[in-house]
Protein backbone atom coordinates (compact mmCIF):
# COMPACT_ATOMS: atom_id res chain seq x y z
CA UNK A 1 0.00 0.00 0.00
CA UNK A 2 1.10 3.51 -0.42
CA UNK A 3 0.52 6.44 1.02
CA UNK A 4 -1.97 9.04 -0.78
CA UNK A 5 -3.20 13.03 0.41
CA UNK A 6 -5.30 13.94 -2.18
CA UNK A 7 -7.89 17.02 -2.07
CA UNK A 8 -10.46 18.69 -4.33
CA UNK A 9 -9.07 19.91 -7.38
CA UNK A 10 -8.36 23.48 -7.23
CA UNK A 11 -10.69 26.16 -9.08
CA UNK A 12 -10.02 27.61 -12.86
CA UNK A 13 -7.51 29.49 -12.39
CA UNK A 14 -6.59 29.04 -8.58
CA UNK A 15 -3.04 27.31 -7.82
CA UNK A 16 -2.34 25.15 -4.47
CA UNK A 17 1.03 24.28 -2.77
CA UNK A 18 1.68 21.37 -1.45
CA UNK A 19 0.75 21.24 2.16
CA UNK A 20 3.58 21.32 3.73
CA UNK A 21 5.33 24.13 1.64
CA UNK A 22 1.77 26.32 3.37
CA UNK A 23 2.16 25.07 6.29
CA UNK A 24 4.40 23.07 8.90
CA UNK A 25 1.46 21.71 10.80
CA UNK A 26 -0.49 20.48 7.44
CA UNK A 27 2.74 18.07 7.21
CA UNK A 28 2.30 16.58 10.96
CA UNK A 29 -1.54 16.52 10.58
CA UNK A 30 -0.85 14.60 7.43
CA UNK A 31 1.13 12.25 9.02
CA UNK A 32 -0.20 12.15 12.30
CA UNK A 33 -1.52 8.68 12.67
CA UNK A 34 2.00 7.33 11.91
CA UNK A 35 3.65 9.83 14.62
CA UNK A 36 1.50 8.92 16.70
CA UNK A 37 1.84 4.88 16.25
CA UNK A 38 5.42 5.73 16.57
CA UNK A 39 4.78 7.33 19.63
CA UNK A 40 2.47 4.62 21.56
CA UNK A 41 4.98 2.11 20.33
CA UNK A 42 8.00 3.90 22.26
CA UNK A 43 5.96 4.59 25.52
CA UNK A 44 4.77 0.46 25.34
CA UNK A 45 8.40 -0.24 25.48
CA UNK A 46 8.97 2.17 28.48
CA UNK A 47 6.00 1.23 30.40
CA UNK A 48 5.32 -2.72 29.36
CA UNK A 49 5.94 -4.62 32.63
CA UNK A 50 8.62 -7.49 32.24
CA UNK A 51 8.26 -10.75 32.91
CA UNK A 52 11.95 -12.80 32.88
CA UNK A 53 13.51 -9.92 31.46
CA UNK A 54 10.97 -9.72 28.22
CA UNK A 55 9.14 -6.57 27.54
CA UNK A 56 5.56 -8.03 27.83
CA UNK A 57 4.31 -5.76 25.07
CA UNK A 58 6.66 -6.81 22.63
CA UNK A 59 6.24 -10.00 23.23
CA UNK A 60 4.89 -11.96 19.96
CA UNK A 61 1.26 -13.58 21.27
CA UNK A 62 0.88 -9.86 22.47
CA UNK A 63 1.61 -8.65 19.19
CA UNK A 64 -0.94 -10.93 17.96
CA UNK A 65 -3.65 -9.99 20.47
CA UNK A 66 -3.46 -6.73 19.31
CA UNK A 67 -3.61 -6.92 15.36
CA UNK A 68 -6.74 -9.24 16.16
CA UNK A 69 -8.63 -6.83 18.31
CA UNK A 70 -8.13 -4.02 16.06
CA UNK A 71 -9.09 -6.32 12.52
CA UNK A 72 -12.63 -6.27 12.94
CA UNK A 73 -13.18 -1.80 13.86
CA UNK A 74 -9.81 -2.01 11.05
CA UNK A 75 -11.93 -3.21 8.36
CA UNK A 76 -15.31 -0.53 9.40
CA UNK A 77 -12.79 2.24 9.52
CA UNK A 78 -11.62 1.27 5.89
CA UNK A 79 -15.28 1.53 4.89
CA UNK A 80 -15.72 5.01 6.46
CA UNK A 81 -12.39 6.61 5.22
CA UNK A 82 -14.54 6.79 1.86
CA UNK A 83 -17.77 8.22 3.77
CA UNK A 84 -15.74 10.64 5.69
CA UNK A 85 -13.75 11.85 3.03
CA UNK A 86 -17.16 13.21 0.69
CA UNK A 87 -17.81 14.80 3.93
CA UNK A 88 -20.19 11.85 5.55
CA UNK A 89 -20.75 9.89 8.38
CA UNK A 90 -21.95 6.36 8.83
CA UNK A 91 -23.73 5.75 12.37
CA UNK A 92 -25.19 2.50 11.55
CA UNK A 93 -21.89 0.42 11.26
CA UNK A 94 -21.31 -1.08 14.68
CA UNK A 95 -25.03 -2.21 14.72
CA UNK A 96 -25.03 -3.39 10.50
CA UNK A 97 -21.97 -5.68 12.52
CA UNK A 98 -24.53 -7.49 14.82
CA UNK A 99 -27.11 -7.77 12.31
CA UNK A 100 -24.67 -9.66 9.96
CA UNK A 101 -23.05 -11.93 12.62
CA UNK A 102 -26.30 -12.80 13.34
CA UNK A 103 -27.66 -13.56 9.90
CA UNK A 104 -24.26 -15.39 9.18
CA UNK A 105 -24.72 -17.91 12.34
CA UNK A 106 -28.96 -18.34 11.97
CA UNK A 107 -27.89 -19.10 7.93
CA UNK A 108 -25.62 -21.27 8.71
CA UNK A 109 -26.84 -23.09 11.69
CA UNK A 110 -30.97 -22.91 11.43
CA UNK A 111 -31.19 -22.86 7.37
CA UNK A 112 -28.72 -24.89 6.42
CA UNK A 113 -26.83 -22.68 4.43
CA UNK A 114 -23.68 -23.42 2.74
CA UNK A 115 -20.14 -21.20 3.30
CA UNK A 116 -19.84 -19.55 0.29
CA UNK A 117 -23.98 -18.73 -0.06
CA UNK A 118 -24.28 -17.75 3.35
CA UNK A 119 -21.32 -15.25 2.84
CA UNK A 120 -22.37 -13.88 -0.45
CA UNK A 121 -26.12 -13.18 1.07
CA UNK A 122 -24.59 -11.34 4.07
CA UNK A 123 -22.11 -9.05 1.91
CA UNK A 124 -24.35 -8.40 -0.59
CA UNK A 125 -26.90 -7.59 2.42
CA UNK A 126 -24.69 -5.29 3.98
CA UNK A 127 -23.85 -3.78 0.71
CA UNK A 128 -27.54 -3.03 0.17
CA UNK A 129 -28.18 -1.68 3.87
CA UNK A 130 -25.52 1.02 2.87
CA UNK A 131 -26.92 1.85 -0.45
CA UNK A 132 -30.28 2.59 0.53
CA UNK A 133 -29.14 4.63 3.47
CA UNK A 134 -27.13 6.66 0.70
CA UNK A 135 -30.27 7.11 -1.26
CA UNK A 136 -32.19 8.33 1.31
CA UNK A 137 -29.83 11.24 2.19
CA UNK A 138 -28.79 11.90 -1.37
CA UNK A 139 -32.27 11.69 -2.88
CA UNK A 140 -34.17 13.87 -0.25
CA UNK A 141 -31.16 15.81 0.90
CA UNK A 142 -31.22 14.66 4.80
CA UNK A 143 -28.19 14.66 6.76
CA UNK A 144 -26.47 11.47 6.98
CA UNK A 145 -26.14 11.90 10.50
CA UNK A 146 -29.30 11.68 11.22
CA UNK A 147 -30.46 8.63 8.36
CA UNK A 148 -27.83 6.38 9.84
CA UNK A 149 -28.42 7.25 13.19
CA UNK A 150 -32.35 5.87 11.89
CA UNK A 151 -30.17 3.05 9.85
CA UNK A 152 -28.32 1.74 13.72
CA UNK A 153 -31.48 1.29 14.97
CA UNK A 154 -32.78 -0.33 12.25
CA UNK A 155 -29.76 -2.67 11.97
CA UNK A 156 -30.41 -3.48 16.03
CA UNK A 157 -33.85 -4.21 15.84
CA UNK A 158 -33.67 -6.79 12.66
CA UNK A 159 -30.85 -8.50 14.75
CA UNK A 160 -32.93 -8.87 17.69
CA UNK A 161 -35.75 -9.97 15.70
CA UNK A 162 -33.55 -12.15 13.57
CA UNK A 163 -31.65 -13.86 16.60
CA UNK A 164 -34.91 -14.04 19.06
CA UNK A 165 -32.55 -11.63 21.58
CA UNK A 166 -30.42 -14.70 22.09
CA UNK A 167 -27.08 -15.76 21.16
CA UNK A 168 -26.76 -18.07 18.33
CA UNK A 169 -23.76 -20.31 18.64
CA UNK A 170 -21.91 -21.47 15.79
CA UNK A 171 -21.04 -25.26 16.29
CA UNK A 172 -18.85 -27.36 13.45
CA UNK A 173 -19.76 -30.10 11.52
CA UNK A 174 -21.44 -32.04 9.03
CA UNK A 175 -24.99 -32.52 8.96
CA UNK A 176 -28.23 -30.62 10.17
CA UNK A 177 -27.55 -27.45 12.64
CA UNK A 178 -23.77 -27.51 12.15
CA UNK A 179 -21.49 -24.81 10.15
CA UNK A 180 -18.81 -25.78 7.88
CA UNK A 181 -15.61 -26.72 9.73
CA UNK A 182 -13.83 -23.97 7.25
CA UNK A 183 -15.28 -21.27 8.80
CA UNK A 184 -13.61 -21.72 11.69
CA UNK A 185 -10.21 -20.70 10.32
CA UNK A 186 -11.42 -17.30 10.82
CA UNK A 187 -10.49 -17.88 14.12
CA UNK A 188 -7.26 -19.19 13.86
CA UNK A 189 -3.99 -18.32 13.35
CA UNK A 190 -1.43 -18.97 10.74
CA UNK A 191 2.61 -18.75 10.19
CA UNK A 192 3.29 -20.60 13.03
CA UNK A 193 0.36 -19.42 15.10
CA UNK A 194 1.62 -15.59 14.34
CA UNK A 195 -0.54 -13.89 12.29
CA UNK A 196 -4.75 -13.90 12.94
CA UNK A 197 -6.59 -14.95 9.76
CA UNK A 198 -8.41 -12.16 10.53
CA UNK A 199 -5.62 -9.68 10.78
CA UNK A 200 -5.16 -11.02 7.04
CA UNK A 201 -8.71 -9.69 6.06
CA UNK A 202 -7.78 -6.70 7.15
CA UNK A 203 -5.09 -6.04 4.97
CA UNK A 204 -6.45 -7.30 1.89
CA UNK A 205 -9.02 -5.21 2.02
CA UNK A 206 -6.90 -2.37 3.26
CA UNK A 207 -4.90 -2.57 -0.02
CA UNK A 208 -7.55 -3.57 -2.07
CA UNK A 209 -9.22 0.12 -0.97
CA UNK A 210 -6.46 1.94 -1.28
CA UNK A 211 -6.01 0.62 -5.01
CA UNK A 212 -9.20 1.43 -5.68
CA UNK A 213 -8.73 5.13 -3.90
CA UNK A 214 -5.98 6.46 -5.08
CA UNK A 215 -5.69 4.74 -8.32
CA UNK A 216 -8.86 4.55 -10.06
CA UNK A 217 -11.82 7.59 -11.54
CA UNK A 218 -13.94 6.25 -8.50
CA UNK A 219 -11.57 7.56 -6.26
CA UNK A 220 -11.16 10.76 -7.81
CA UNK A 221 -14.30 11.36 -7.63
CA UNK A 222 -14.52 10.74 -4.13
CA UNK A 223 -12.11 13.33 -3.61
CA UNK A 224 -13.53 15.67 -5.69
CA UNK A 225 -17.27 14.94 -4.40
CA UNK A 226 -15.86 15.73 -0.51
CA UNK A 227 -13.76 18.64 -1.56
CA UNK A 228 -16.44 20.64 -3.62
CA UNK A 229 -19.46 19.22 -4.43
CA UNK A 230 -20.93 21.69 -6.83
CA UNK A 231 -17.85 21.87 -8.33
CA UNK A 232 -17.75 17.82 -8.98
CA UNK A 233 -21.40 18.14 -10.11
CA UNK A 234 -20.40 21.04 -12.72
CA UNK A 235 -17.10 19.10 -13.57
CA UNK A 236 -19.73 16.03 -14.72
CA UNK A 237 -18.93 13.72 -12.02
CA UNK A 238 -21.82 11.59 -10.99
CA UNK A 239 -22.22 13.34 -7.37
CA UNK A 240 -25.15 11.45 -6.11
CA UNK A 241 -23.71 7.53 -7.25
CA UNK A 242 -20.59 8.13 -5.50
CA UNK A 243 -22.18 8.86 -2.58
CA UNK A 244 -24.77 5.84 -2.85
CA UNK A 245 -21.39 3.95 -3.58
CA UNK A 246 -19.59 5.23 -0.50
CA UNK A 247 -22.25 4.00 1.63
CA UNK A 248 -22.42 0.81 -0.24
CA UNK A 249 -18.71 0.30 0.50
CA UNK A 250 -19.05 0.94 4.17
CA UNK A 251 -22.29 -1.96 4.17
CA UNK A 252 -19.71 -4.19 2.52
CA UNK A 253 -17.12 -3.49 5.43
CA UNK A 254 -19.59 -3.95 8.45
CA UNK A 255 -20.79 -7.16 6.72
CA UNK A 256 -17.47 -8.45 6.22
CA UNK A 257 -16.45 -7.22 9.91
CA UNK A 258 -19.53 -9.37 11.06
CA UNK A 259 -18.56 -12.63 9.16
CA UNK A 260 -15.36 -12.34 10.73
CA UNK A 261 -16.59 -11.39 14.19
CA UNK A 262 -19.03 -14.63 13.87
CA UNK A 263 -15.98 -16.67 13.18
CA UNK A 264 -13.83 -15.41 15.05
CA UNK A 265 -16.06 -15.99 18.28
CA UNK A 266 -18.41 -18.60 17.25
CA UNK A 267 -21.26 -17.04 17.58
CA UNK A 268 -24.09 -14.20 16.51
CA UNK A 269 -25.36 -11.48 19.13
CA UNK A 270 -27.73 -8.78 18.34
CA UNK A 271 -25.59 -6.71 20.93
CA UNK A 272 -22.22 -7.13 18.73
CA UNK A 273 -20.52 -4.22 17.17
CA UNK A 274 -22.06 -1.72 20.06
CA UNK A 275 -20.01 1.04 19.85
CA UNK A 276 -17.19 -0.01 17.02
CA UNK A 277 -18.91 2.82 15.03
CA UNK A 278 -17.02 5.69 17.45
CA UNK A 279 -13.73 3.67 17.56
CA UNK A 280 -13.72 3.25 13.59
CA UNK A 281 -14.55 7.42 13.17
CA UNK A 282 -11.71 7.61 15.56
CA UNK A 283 -8.95 5.86 13.51
CA UNK A 284 -10.36 7.72 10.43
CA UNK A 285 -9.82 10.50 12.16
CA UNK A 286 -6.68 10.16 14.05
CA UNK A 287 -5.27 8.88 10.43
CA UNK A 288 -5.78 12.46 9.04
CA UNK A 289 -9.15 12.07 7.00
CA UNK A 290 -10.48 15.11 7.09
CA UNK A 291 -13.92 15.81 8.86
CA UNK A 292 -14.54 18.37 6.59
CA UNK A 293 -13.98 16.23 3.63
CA UNK A 294 -11.90 16.55 0.60
CA UNK A 295 -8.73 14.57 2.22
CA UNK A 296 -7.64 11.30 3.56
CA UNK A 297 -5.41 8.32 3.42
CA UNK A 298 -6.68 4.84 4.29
CA UNK A 299 -2.77 4.04 4.72
CA UNK A 300 -3.11 6.72 8.05
CA UNK A 301 -6.75 4.64 8.33
CA UNK A 302 -5.13 1.83 9.14
CA UNK A 303 -2.04 3.58 11.41
CA UNK A 304 -4.95 4.95 13.03
CA UNK A 305 -6.17 1.72 13.78
CA UNK A 306 -3.22 0.04 15.36
CA UNK A 307 -2.45 2.91 17.29
CA UNK A 308 -5.67 2.89 19.03
CA UNK A 309 -5.35 -0.69 19.87
CA UNK A 310 -1.81 -0.66 20.86
CA UNK A 311 -2.05 2.17 23.43
CA UNK A 312 -5.72 0.16 24.57
CA UNK A 313 -3.20 -2.89 25.06
CA UNK A 314 -0.43 -0.51 27.21
CA UNK A 315 -3.07 0.56 29.05
CA UNK A 316 -4.07 -2.91 30.06
CA UNK A 317 -0.95 -4.29 30.58
CA UNK A 318 -0.64 -1.42 32.69
CA UNK A 319 -3.68 -2.25 35.02
CA UNK A 320 -5.24 0.90 33.93
CA UNK A 321 -9.23 1.21 34.70
CA UNK A 322 -11.53 1.21 31.21
CA UNK A 323 -13.12 4.21 32.26
CA UNK A 324 -9.52 5.84 31.80
CA UNK A 325 -8.72 4.02 28.59
CA UNK A 326 -12.20 5.86 26.81
CA UNK A 327 -10.83 9.25 28.50
CA UNK A 328 -7.35 9.09 27.00
CA UNK A 329 -9.00 7.59 23.38
CA UNK A 330 -11.26 10.94 23.99
CA UNK A 331 -8.39 13.32 24.31
CA UNK A 332 -6.90 12.14 21.08
CA UNK A 333 -9.75 12.23 18.93
CA UNK A 334 -10.10 16.10 20.60
CA UNK A 335 -6.58 16.26 19.31
CA UNK A 336 -6.64 15.77 16.24
CA UNK A 337 -9.80 16.80 15.25
CA UNK A 338 -8.34 20.26 17.01
CA UNK A 339 -5.08 19.94 14.66
CA UNK A 340 -7.40 19.73 11.61
CA UNK A 341 -9.17 22.54 12.52
CA UNK A 342 -5.66 24.71 12.95
CA UNK A 343 -4.90 23.84 10.09
CA UNK A 344 -8.15 24.86 7.45
CA UNK A 345 -8.18 27.90 9.37
CA UNK A 346 -4.32 28.72 8.19
CA UNK A 347 -5.14 27.43 4.68
CA UNK A 348 -7.94 29.56 4.21
CA UNK A 349 -5.77 32.99 5.71
CA UNK A 350 -2.85 31.57 3.31
CA UNK A 351 -5.40 32.04 -0.21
Amino acid sequence: MTDAKASAPAQPGQTTAPASKRDPLALVVRFQSLIGLILVVIGGIIFSPRRHGQILFLAPDNIANIVRAVSETGIIAIGMTFVIITAGIDLSVGALLGLSSVVTATMMINSGFGLVPAILLVLAMGIAFGAIQGAISTRFRLEAFIVTLAGLQAARGLALVVSGNQYINISYGDGPGLAPPVFSILGDRLFNNVVPVATIVFVVFAAIATVVLNTTRFGRYVFAVGGNERAARLSGAPVSGVKIAVYAITGFASALAGIVHAGQFNFGSANDGAGYELTAIAAVVIGGTSLFGGSGSLVGTVAGTIMLGALANVLQLNNITPAMQLLATAAIIVLAAVLQSLVRRREGLMR
